[in-house]
């Protein structure tokens, strides 16, 4: 059955039934599970991959970074073409891209090709990122979204909690760590075809205009900043003509991106009208901040439990359960209250608080802090994202017209995508240069020479002696418990920024437009007209 055709004039928007929504639901929510699962899954293989690949702390880094960047650069191209094309046919070609990037990553014979295969699934994973929440405000009131949104919370938390588990059972086992990169293509496959048959939307019929320039630029400029931002100060120092070089180039580029989005494009990648919303821009700001925050210090636990306290992959994703256990209740209630009461600002205030009490009590750990007290600080940050990350995107979408809605959900997840990414490359350059310190004042103590243990390289803790193993461990474990520290002033920005935000209680219908089509009636409210329904 092909979707309906209709012109760029006001339509109704679809009404679908519960099970209609479930049905399509299960396809996207097949897709979330992917996009998740491609850095979840590979998370605690990391350490075992860099070994093998002969790879140093930066080549850590930027297996984490290349699917990032991808997926920041690339989320508001394809929220934009949803406002365009067939949102189910863009899905469906994310999926295919992810599956290409899975295969490259997982035959990657050097540290080069795996980032390079890194980098093709994180643009399928921007695309799924962005267009999975654009689906389902297509399909699904505000007011209902948080309901729907649970879901979507309760997927990220199966995804986290397995993906780990899933990539440590096979990082130990015969399959080894390129088995991790396979382990998403049945579910990518699984979701094509769920949506090839469930999922059924009108597709807007206009005149098309993609802004090309707009979205080189973006990425350009994007890719330039994050560059400095991972390689200063291991690479070149960070007051370097290499760093004037990258900082003055990716500034421009961004500024001439501004320039193209306000002035010259047509159809604008990101429409910078969107930011007069009040409610967007601090949004905005916020999910940049919990970007830097989440991405930034979460993705680094993997190496704090192998690296400083001596655990395998698996053991390394067991104890990952306990932040996602606390993301997974909050979501899920957080979003079924929200869809019986319509109020939602007190969520996202009490989950950045939440965050930024469970970020700074794990800026105290190292590697001797208790694993209790280490897992009961996960759980209290895995509350506060449970309860902020899709509520974000549910106030944005509350004040945004239906035409709108793929820019404005994807502007958000580009912007706390663009926050991860900064947040793990800097953190990530202040770990190695913190560990490297460490170690080689600790090896110089000993008596031993840094070219026997290369302080910046990742080492086999096994197969060193009990004094260098130690020496290492605990430097990981401190600079780690640092890096915690580092990014709770980014947490409490984003509080911040969320205190201001303006409540409006969400409206009951898929189109902002639909408020107002119908006659009033006695108690003042109106009586919205049906939408059509799809043949």
């Amino acid at each position: 059955m092909e979707p309906d055709t209709v012109t760029e004039s006001h339509q109704p928007a679809v009404q679908m039934t519960h099970r209609e929504i479930l049905e399509a639901l299960s396809g996207l929510l097949l897709a979330m599970f992917v996009a998740m699962l491609s850095s979840t899954v590979v998370t605690n293989a990391l350490p075992r991959i860099v070994t093998d690949l002969n790879g140093s702390q930066s080549g850590y880094t930027w297996v984490v970074v290349a699917t990032l960047l991808a997926m920041t650069a690339t989320t508001p191209i394809w929220g934009k073409l949803s406002d365009l094309f067939s949102k189910k046919l863009l899905v469906q070609s994310a999926l295919v891209i992810y599956t290409i990037g899975s295969l490259i990553a997982a035959f990657a014979p050097s540290m080069g090709v795996l980032i390079g295969g890194r980098v093709v699934q994180g643009l399928g994973v921007g695309g799924l990122t962005a267009l999975v929440q654009v689906v389902i405000a297509s399909m699904v009131s505000p007011r209902e979204r948080g309901r729907y949104s649970g879901y979507i919370g309760a997927v990220f938390g199966l995804a986290t909690v397995s993906g780990p588990l899933i990539g440590g059972l096979v990082v130990d086992s015969p399959l080894g760590w390129r088995g991790c990169f396979f382990v998403g293509m049945p579910f990518a496959l699984a979701a094509f075809f769920v949506l090839q048959r469930k999922l059924h939307l009108p597709v807007v019929k206009r005149e098309v205009h993609i802004d090309f320039l707009g979205a080189t630029l973006i990425i350009g400029g994007v890719s330039l900043l994050l560059i400095w931002v991972s390689l200063a100060g291991s690479s070149f120092a960070w007051a370097s003509t290499t760093t004037a070089i990258l900082v003055t180039a990716g500034v421009l580029t961004i500024a001439a991106a501004l320039y193209v989005e306000a002035k010259v494009a047509i159809e604008p990648v990101i429409p910078l009208r969107l930011f007069r919303d009040r409610t967007t821009a601090l949004a905005t700001t916020a999910s940049v901040m919990v970007g830097i925050a989440m991405f930034g210090a979460t993705v680094y636990l993997s190496q704090y439990f192998q690296l400083a306290r001596g655990m395998s992959p698996t053991e390394a994703g067991l104890m990952s359960i306990a932040m996602v256990g606390g993301l997974l209740v909050s979501s899920i209630v957080s979003g079924r209250i929200i869809s019986a009461t319509g109020v939602w600002k007190r969520w996202l205030v009490g989950g950045l608080v939440f965050v930024v009490v469970g970020l700074a009590l794990l800026g105290t750990i190292d590697a001797d802090t208790p694993l209790v007290v280490v897992a009961l600080f996960m759980a209290l940050v895995g509350i506060g994202l449970g309860a902020t990350m899709q509520n974000l995107v549910l106030a944005v979408q509350n004040n945004t017209k239906l035409e709108d809605m793929g820019a404005a959900s994807s502007v958000v997840a580009f912007f706390r995508s663009l926050g991860g990414s900064i947040g793990v490359s800097a953190l990530g350059a202040v770990l190695s240069t913190q560990v490297a310190d460490k170690v080689r004042s600790g090896l110089s103590a000993m008596g031993i020479t840094e070219t026997s243990h290369q302080s910046s390289s990742i080492p086999d803790l096994k197969a060193l002696p009990a004094p260098v193993r130690d020496l290492y461990e605990h430097a990981f474990g401190t600079a780690i418990g640092h890096i915690f520290l580092i990014s709770v002033p980014f947490a409490i920005l984003a509080l911040v920024s969320v205190l201001f935000i303006k409540e409006v209680p969400l409206r009951t219908t898929v189109d902002d437009r639909d408020e107002l089509v119908g006659e009033p009636v006695e108690t003042g409210a109106t009586v919205p007209v049906p939408a059509a329904k799809l043949r």
